[in-house]
C-alpha cells in the first residue's frame, strides 16, 4: 500500500439466524468462535464477486450447518480492523434469515451453537454491535413476506431496434445482469415469478423460473402502458400477489417501479432513499426487497386488510452492489 492511500474496505455479511420452538416462540443462533474466543452472530467476509445475500446465506450454512430463507435487511455495522497495511474499514451487512432445515456440527470456524430466547441472546452476545443489529431484528416480526420487485436489465437502445418495442431482447451485458439478479434473490427463495409482458422482462426473471420449474406470468398492469391509466389498480394487484403467498419475484420497468415504491412507502410511512433529483432509485437491473405485513380476509382481489410496507431496501445495478437501506 502507498504511503497515504486509503486502504481497502473490508465487506461481510451475516445473519441473525431464527426458529420458533414447538411452542411457537422466536429463538436466535448464537455462535462461539474459539479463535476470537467469543460468542457472535454468524458473519464472515464476501468472496470474490459476491453480493451480501449469497455471503449472508452462505456464512449462515458454513458456520452453523443450517439451511436459511433471508428475509429483510436488518442494518449494517462499520468499524475499524487491523489488517497487514495497518488499519481498515469494514461494513458488515445483516439479514434475518429462517433456518428451514439442517444441523449444527462443530467446525474450526464455530465450535458451539446456543438456541436462545433473544433476551437470553442479548445477555451472551459479547459485542454491542452485535446486540444492535439483535434489536433491530425484534422491531419487527420475525417473519414477513418479502416481494422482490426487480427492473428489467439492459436491453440495447430502443431507437437501435427497428421492431416491435415488446419483443426488444436483453443485450449480451443485459444477460449478464440477469445472471446476477439470479444469483442474488437466490438466498430469499423466490417464487412465484411475474414479470410485465415485454421480452426484456420475462427474460431478465427467465432464469429464476427455470430454476424453480416452472413459468413466468404476465402481468400486464405491471407495465407502462397497463399501469398508468389507473395506478391504483396496478397497485391492488401487487398487494393481491403479495397476499397470495409465497416469496414473488416481479419484473417490471423503469417507468413503473418508482411511483409503485414511492406510493406504498407514502400510504405505510416507510421513508425511503432517493437519487439526487428527488427520484426513487430504480437502475437496471435493480432489485427492491420489499417487506410486507400480511393481510387478512383476502378474496379475490379486495381484502379486508391489504399487506402493509414494512421495510424497503435497495440493491444497485450493476450487480454486485452495496445496498441502500431505509426502515
Amino acid at each position: 500500500m502507498n504511503a497515504g492511500s486509503t486502504p481497502a474496505r473490508v465487506r461481510a455479511a451475516g445473519a441473525v439466524l431464527w426458529r420458533r420452538d414447538d411452542a411457537g416462540t422466536v429463538e436466535v443462533a448464537v455462535v462461539h468462535r474459539p479463535h476470537y474466543g467469543d460468542w457472535s452472530l454468524p458473519k464472515g467476509k464476501l468472496d470474490a464477486g459476491e453480493t451480501t445475500p449469497v455471503a449472508a446465506a452462505r456464512e449462515v450454512a458454513e458456520e452453523t450447518g443450517f439451511d436459511a430463507v433471508l428475509g429483510r435487511f436488518l442494518t449494517r455495522v462499520e468499524y475499524e480492523v487491523r489488517t497487514r497495511g495497518g488499519q481498515a474499514p469494514k461494513t458488515v451487512d445483516y439479514f434475518g434469515a429462517e433456518a428451514v432445515g439442517g444441523h449444527f456440527v462443530p467446525n474450526h470456524e464455530v465450535d458451539r451453537l446456543r438456541w436462545l430466547s433473544p433476551a437470553a441472546a442479548e445477555s451472551v452476545l459479547d459485542y454491542p454491535a452485535d446486540r444492535g443489529v439483535l434489536r433491530e431484528f425484534l422491531a419487527l416480526p420475525a417473519r414477513l413476506t418479502t416481494l422482490l420487485l426487480v427492473r428489467h436489465a439492459k436491453a440495447g437502445k430502443r431507437d437501435e431496434w427497428n421492431g416491435d418495442d415488446d419483443l426488444r431482447p436483453l443485450s449480451d451485458a443485459g444477460l449478464r445482469q440477469a445472471e446476477a439478479v439470479r444469483e442474488l434473490v437466490r438466498p430469499f427463495r423466490p417464487g412465484p415469478v411475474f414479470a410485465a409482458p415485454r421480452l426484456r422482462c420475462v427474460q431478465t426473471v427467465h432464469g429464476v423460473a427455470e430454476e424453480l420449474g416452472t413459468d413466468v406470468q404476465h402481468e400486464q398492469l405491471l407495465s407502462e402502458e397497463g399501469y398508468w391509466p389507473e395506478p391504483e389498480t396496478g397497485i391492488a394487484r401487487l398487494l393481491g400477489i403479495v397476499a397470495e403467498g409465497g416469496t414473488p419475484l416481479v419484473c417490471s420497468q423503469g417507468g413503473v417501479i418508482p411511483d409503485v415504491v414511492a406510493r406504498l412507502a407514502e400510504r405505510d410511512g416507510v421513508p425511503l432513499p432517493s437519487t439526487k433529483n428527488g427520484t426513487v432509485a430504480s437502475k437496471k437491473g435493480s432489485v427492491w426487497l420489499l417487506s410486507f405485513h400480511p393481510g387478512s380476509g383476502w378474496e379475490g382481489r379486495q381484502p379486508e386488510q391489504p399487506p402493509t410496507l414494512a421495510a424497503a431496501d435497495y440493491f444497485a445495478s450493476p450487480l454486485p452492489d452495496p445496498v441502500t437501506t431505509t426502515h
